[in-house]
């Protein structure tokens, strides 16, 4: 499990790099740079009228990128992270992936004082071996749709 997430590291990291142009991972990039139609697949969002607003997921390479997501409901920020995290994990498995493969996790707090209460919920829910992770609070307007807190990740199929 290790060599597979190191492995998939490596093509996030390339594809990556291939995109910016940075050249550190010139030969893995180069192939990552201009995928083929047929390489990604995307799971829209659509609008009223069945226009796509944005990707919910995306697969491309072998990784999962999963767009962020709330809790659009009353309640408090462990329901709210509950349910977030719910929500990844479905999209995860939908998309042939897990918890247990995710390698990049985002959290946007509403407040920062709901680290520590989100953090009682969040532990565990990746395995023994969790992803990276990024937590910071949204700037003043917070989190879209008043959600105490929303979630991304990049994860490997």
């Amino acid at each position: 499990m290790i060599s597979q997430r190191r492995n998939a590291l490596k093509k996030l990291f390339a594809t990556v790099a291939g995109t910016v142009g940075l050249g550190l991972f010139a030969k893995a990039g180069a192939a990552a740079a201009a995928p083929d139609k047929e390489d990604k697949d995307v799971f829209n969002v659509v609008d009223d009228q069945d226009v796509p607003l944005f990707s919910g997921a995306t697969k491309f390479k072998g990784l999962v990128f999963i767009a962020g997501k709330g809790a659009h409901f009353a309640g408090d920020i462990k329901a709210h992270t509950d349910h977030v995290l719910k929500e990844l994990e479905k999209e995860l498995l939908a998309a042939g992936s897990s918890m247990e493969k995710v390698l990049k996790v985002n959290v946007y707090l509403d407040d920062i004082k709901d680290y520590k209460e989100m953090n009682e919920v969040y532990k565990g829910r990746f395995g023994k071996k969790p992803p990276v992770r990024t937590t910071v609070a949204v700037a003043k307007g917070g989190v879209p749709g008043d959600s105490l807190v929303e979630i991304d990740c990049i994860a490997y199929v």
